[in-house]
């Protein structure tokens, strides 16, 4: 797992690297790219994902697909319908999928990059499935005691801090791997 500093400059930069290179080896040519942004916008410190959302789906970033904005969240009662969705409506899913999480004090504002499933919902003890080819999340807040509440009473400006630098890599690895492909745009 590598973890990113949002409040470090160069983050976004180091960010889009790591990803470039985990495309290039783990996504296979000709696959769709799909952000399966996760969350909800009645929680400050879960909404990390449709606020992401929202900015990549507004950059039209080519041969990618965004699930999960502002205004079509994709959160626990409707996740499962959307993966189903995503698997008929496009051929060849890469998912990329994206969530807030909880963690260490010394951790609130990084953000992750992984291999492997997502298991949104785990932080406050939501049984969901496993989502994703790659997995980015956004450590918002402390885990441990009433882990629901500490989402209600999150900062907003930590969420909205990550989800500028995860947007400005994301933008800045999409345009420089695949600079002349078509966009393709889903809801």
């Amino acid at each position: 797992m590598h973890y990113f500093d949002s409040s470090h400059p160069l983050a976004s930069y180091r960010f889009a690297s790591e990803l470039s290179s985990l495309l290039q080896k783990h996504c296979p040519a000709g696959n769709t790219l799909v952000f399966l942004c996760i969350g909800s916008d009645r929680a400050t410190g879960d909404s990390l994902g449709p606020i992401l959302g929202y900015k990549l789906s507004a950059l039209h970033l080519p041969n990618c697909i965004v699930f999960g904005t502002l205004e079509h969240p994709v959160h626990a009662k409707n996740l499962g319908e959307v993966i189903t969705e995503i698997h008929n409506k496009v051929s060849f899913p890469f998912i990329i999928a994206i969530d807030a999480s909880l963690g260490k004090a010394n951790h609130i504002g990084y953000y992750t990059l992984n291999t492997g499933p997502l298991k949104p919902g785990a932080g406050v003890h939501k049984d969901l499935p496993l989502v994703g080819d790659l997995t980015i999340t956004g450590i918002v807040n402390l885990s441990g005691f009433l882990d629901q509440m500490l989402l209600q009473t999150t900062r907003l400006n930590i969420v909205m801090q990550l989800a500028d630098r995860i947007c400005d890599g994301i933008c800045h690895c999409i345009r420089t791997r695949m600079p002349h492909q078509s966009n393709r745009q889903l809801q």
